[in-house]
């Protein structure tokens, strides 16, 4: 049931996403969201390796998407893709200007999706480690220590259950990216 939620989830926001040509993308975004889900949920379990937060991972599998994102536009579009870094409108005289900031803000979209990712799973890791490693020095200290000890470790275990939110979250956010980015592509927004 919980896959078939996710698929029909999934679809939905394909489709509101990228629209008419949805079903060409949407096995491709599918295995991305089930990819980082997989990745972000394996490395809550202590003592595991998170792919994840592997800035390698992270920034390759962005990188990956952005170059590809960048050939679908191209292939689409030829030279009218170019078209895509000078604002509608603009004076002839801040062309310049305002194509360079569009290129710097389309190229910061690959290193961006993946640092995203990365930080929000980084941060949650670290906080459970030093937590963990504390918690576990006052309950190891004494006996009265022990019994106070389980105000903060309920606490602990609510930022578990955050964590395990926040992995199913970036995995969502960043399907939803990945889907803006190939509408961006394909009608050049």
């Amino acid at each position: 049931m919980s896959l078939e939620s996710s698929f029909a989830t999934l679809l939905s926001m394909v489709r509101e996403q990228i629209g008419a040509h949805n079903e060409e993308y949407f096995p491709l975004i599918y295995s991305v969201f089930f990819f980082i889900i997989i990745a972000n949920l394996t490395g809550n379990v202590p003592y595991n390796f998170t792919v994840g937060t592997s800035i390698m991972v992270s920034l390759g599998l962005s990188i990956t998407i952005f170059i590809a994102v960048t050939l679908l536009a191209i292939t689409r579009h030829r030279l009218y893709f170019f078209s895509f870094f000078v604002p509608v409108g603009c004076p002839l005289a801040l062309a310049p200007l305002l194509t360079l900031v569009e290129l710097v803000s389309y190229f910061a979209r690959a290193i961006s999706l993946g640092l995203r990712l990365l930080a929000n799973l980084a941060a949650g890791h670290t906080l459970l480690k030093i937590l963990s490693g504390f918690l576990a020095q006052m309950f190891t200290s004494s006996f009265f220590m022990a019994i106070v000890t389980v105000i903060p470790f309920t606490l602990f275990v609510a930022i578990i259950g955050l964590e395990l939110a926040v992995s199913v979250i970036q995995s969502y956010v960043f399907s939803l990216l990945f889907c803006s980015y190939i509408k961006d592509a394909i009608d050049l927004h």
